[in-house]
């Protein structure tokens, strides 16, 4: 009997999604060519969600009255393992090989949901993370780099997401954020 030894590899992820409630992509990153063309991203973003959505057991009749614990799902898919989790009216979802880790994919997706909640102030739903798009970016990039995972600590991931934020101009920042950009400023100076 042969047995196939695989290399162990660090480009664990092959892509980053969420989806709405109606499946229409709001979020899609992928890391490598298994789906080249977007027609053929569309496709597999349609059948992942055709497979998923019904067995969310997770449905919230009330923002205000969700309190459920936010657990993960696994699924083998086109020769592929997805771990995939909802909330609200939304479908988060990381793509991994199918001999992948799926600890490896579910440390992933808890630190992205994990970050999002802190960055949203626990409401993680459509159309809050549809105004908070940047944070969205910057947090799968301090995750996820070309498909290595970098960070799995939503922790971390917060704080590197607000200091990339701090470096916005001027002119752009609200009076708070020119004040307390000055105060950390003086803080530093103070401890050198």
């Amino acid at each position: 009997m042969d047995t196939v030894m695989l290399e162990p590899s660090l480009y664990t992820v092959k892509a980053v999604l969420i989806l709405d409630n109606d499946g229409e992509r709001l979020y899609a990153k992928y890391y490598d060519d298994t789906y080249p063309s977007v027609k053929e991203q569309k496709a597999f973003e349609k059948n992942i969600f055709s497979k998923t959505h019904r067995t969310d057991s997770m449905k919230c009749i009330s923002i205000h009255t969700c309190t459920h614990t936010f657990s993960g799902e696994i699924a083998l898919l086109e020769g592929l393992t997805v771990v995939y989790k909802s909330n609200i009216d939304l479908f988060f979802y990381v793509v991994g090989s199918s001999h992948e880790n799926e600890l490896m994919l579910m440390a992933v997706l808890n630190c992205l949901f994990d970050s999002l909640s802190q960055m949203l102030r626990k409401n993680v739903e459509r159309r809050a993370l549809l105004e908070n798009m940047e944070g969205l970016f910057l947090a799968v990039d301090e995750i996820v780099d070309g498909g290595v995972i970098l960070e799995s600590d939503p922790q971390q991931v917060v704080h590197r997401v607000a200091l990339r934020g701090e470096d916005v101009p001027y002119s752009e920042q609200t009076v708070t954020q020119v004040l307390q950009s000055a105060k950390e400023q003086i803080k530093w100076s103070l401890l050198r």
